[in-house]
């Protein structure tokens, strides 16, 4: 699966097609929110009536699906929608059940973002969303796989869209997985606390099964739900030996270090177990966590073994000037784990 275009929009200067600007913004908070563009493509009486995660996931796919003509449309979202979905519950009760406003039941729905892109775009093809929490991109890239493997589909946009949301964080708080103290981002990894600063954003991508004029390869994925600790070494170890890749030919790691006390131990001994010389590259502290964040992750690996530079605030420990494989693993609430493979095309 080859990837021909992408945008992301995120805490960073993403969107702007200037990779991080200057260098990476720092963030302050248990929340990092999105550095959205003024989306103005959108119409503005459609944008007044678009909750966040519509929004963002509009800014961010409707720009490839002006330029690329595509197959169908793929989205991963958890959280997506979930501040419209409470709206609605609550206008229940304000309302007392009477007449109610359907904009809040329209886009509290996880499928909102996938529907709205087919709509704006007139495309008539293969339209799914995944909401498996973590893992949610990696399993959009599998169905856009099954779909390039029967022949159905030629060219397709995937991503994934998360927004913060006030009753999602409040849980996510509550259960340890979000600080609760305000964190500098460029501090993340020296807190000594359970849980992490909590982000947002769309990723979005063109991919197709041709490699002609790609940015990069997205080579495999696997995950892995409720595993032992020994469970991750072996999926990775299977993970490469399937895609005949050499451990020691992974360039760079590109690894989920959030500022956990408790989870960010997976990390340590992923890297100590399996791969004591390859370099480290983190992205929570620049994107924040989510249940997107790996598809944040591909987009920033994409983008490196394409020529980009990573920024130092991104490097734990030294990297090649040159990078040309990069396995990314992502793990979600101590639970869900997953490994995407991203090779220069």
């Amino acid at each position: 699966m080859y990837i021909k275009d992408l945008t992301c929009i995120s805490p960073q200067k993403t969107i702007t097609g200037e990779f991080f600007g200057n260098e990476p913004l720092v963030h302050v908070g248990p929340t990092i929110p999105a550095m959205e563009p003024d989306y103005a493509d959108i119409p503005r009486g459609q944008l007044r009536r678009m909750g966040k995660s519509n929004r963002m996931a509009t800014g961010a796919g409707m720009p490839l699906l002006q330029k690329w003509k595509t197959d169908g449309i793929i989205i991963g979202t958890t959280d997506g929608g979930m501040e419209d979905c409470h709206r609605f519950l609550n206008q229940i009760i304000q309302y007392e059940e009477g007449t109610l406003t359907p904009t809040g039941f329209v886009q509290g729905s996880p499928s909102s973002p996938a529907g709205g892109l087919a709509l704006m775009s007139a495309n008539s093809g293969y339209n799914n969303t995944h909401s498996n929490m973590g893992l949610s991109f990696e399993n959009c890239v599998v169905d856009a796989q099954l779909l390039f493997d029967e022949g159905r589909a030629n060219s397709l946009l995937i991503g994934c869209v998360e927004e913060i949301s006030q009753a999602p964080l409040r849980i996510s708080q509550l259960a340890g997985h979000t600080k609760s103290e305000e964190v500098s981002t460029d501090k993340l990894f020296e807190s000594k606390t359970k849980g992490t600063a909590k982000g947002e954003g769309a990723t979005m991508f063109v991919v197709e099964s041709s490699p002609e004029n790609a940015i990069a390869q997205i080579v495999d994925v696997d995950m892995i739900t409720c595993p032992s600790e020994a469970d991750p070494l072996e999926k990775a170890e299977r993970f490469l030996e399937r895609n005949g890749i050499e451990k020691d030919q992974i360039d760079a790691l590109m690894l989920g270090y959030a500022g956990d006390v408790e989870n960010d131990k997976w990390y340590d001994h992923f890297a100590n177990s399996l791969f004591h010389e390859t370099g480290i590259i983190t992205y929570k502290n620049l994107f924040g966590e989510n249940a997107a964040a790996s598809s944040f992750a591909t987009w920033f690996a994409a983008n490196l073994v394409n020529g980009e530079t990573a920024p130092e605030m991104a490097i734990k420990k030294p990297i090649p000037s040159a990078l040309k494989t990069i396995l990314i693993y992502n793990m979600y609430q101590g639970t869900q784990h997953g490994f995407v493979l991203v090779k220069s095309a």
